[in-house]
């Protein structure tokens, strides 16, 4: 069975690191190179001739983190690895999967084809925004669940008056999910945007009058909808609100909104870097989830036992 070989580029250091301790691997030796310009230039300091490479490496702005990782999968391929996987925790562009209006691009398709273009053999990634997005791609994706981090972490929040609540319409097959295997009720948040980033107005669909709600979804990034949605469930009676998210982007004044909204709690993964701490926002490793898939790929083995409903 050929090496297997961890490298990690610049924005994902820190879970890189936590995943090669959880393999019992050390990461391999590479280092991005600047020019004067900032022109970039990944160097593969050792041999990877016909090894597993796993390139690991989140995609969330600046769109210098999907280059630098374009290039570290050319590296790879031009240094003769035996098979490339690019693991990326958080896939970027993935909240542009379709023309919902003249004019614009479907982004995450030209990712996709930027991947396969530049030498990736296969695709490792968390909670795309999508599921059809794995459909944009020719070659393998394992699509990672979070579910089996924070389903066994919400163990201890289940109380009888529990509920389950999604953000908006396109989120209730992942909260439904929780609902299932929790056996809660699901309580549904139909948002109207104005624009992106900018929610006009939230109904909340389910009763929550005396309930204690956990609000699930996949991406946060300005929390405005999470707190809007928060407020919504207050005025309908909820008793606490706690939010569960997959990749916390958190731009703009993110922080400051989570802060002084009324969710009690936001519970995400090191997808992306920690941009700073909150009191408000707990941290959940995804490595350990990562580490098993990578081993599992490497030997060939299913990664359906990763899921919590196996």
């Amino acid at each position: 069975m050929q090496d297997v070989k961890l490298f990690s580029g610049t924005s994902s250091r820190a879970l890189a690191e936590l995943i090669a301790d959880h393999y019992g691997y050390s990461l391999g030796d590479l280092v991005l190179q600047r020019f004067s310009d900032g022109e970039m230039q990944p160097v593969i300091n050792e041999s990877v001739r016909g090894t597993y490479a796993f390139l690991i490496q989140s995609t969330y702005a600046p769109a210098e983190n999907l280059f630098e990782l374009l290039l570290m999968i050319d590296a790879a391929k031009r240094a003769s690895a035996g098979y490339i996987t690019a693991v990326i925790p958080y896939f970027g562009y993935a909240r542009q999967d379709r023309k919902d209006k003249p004019r614009v691009p479907i982004s995450a398709k030209l990712v996709a084809n930027l991947l396969q273009a530049a030498g990736a053999n296969r695709i490792m990634t968390m909670d795309l925004h999508a599921d059809q997005i794995q459909g944009f791609f020719d070659i393998p994706v394992d699509h990672l669940k979070s579910e089996a981090i924070f389903m066994p972490f919400l163990e201890s929040y289940m109380k009888e008056n529990t509920v389950f609540a999604c953000a908006d319409v396109g989120g209730v097959k992942r909260a439904r999910m929780y609902s299932k295997h929790f056996g809660k009720d699901l309580v549904i948040c139909d948002k109207y945007r104005k624009r992106a980033n900018e929610v006009e107005g939230i109904t909340v669909i389910g009763d929550v009058k005396d309930r204690e709600v956990i609000l699930i979804d996949d991406i946060v990034d300005t929390a405005g909808t999470l707190c809007k949605a928060t407020e919504a469930l207050v005025e309908k009676g909820a008793l606490d609100v706690r939010a569960v998210c997959t990749h916390p982007v958190l731009s703009g004044k993110a922080f400051e909104t989570i802060e002084s909204s009324r969710i009690s709690e936001m519970i995400v993964t090191d997808s992306i870097p920690a941009k700073r701490f909150s009191p408000k926002i707990k941290i959940l490793t995804s490595a350990k989830l990562f580490a098993k898939a990578i081993r599992n790929t490497h030997e060939h083995r299913s990664i359906e036992a990763l899921f919590v409903d196996k």
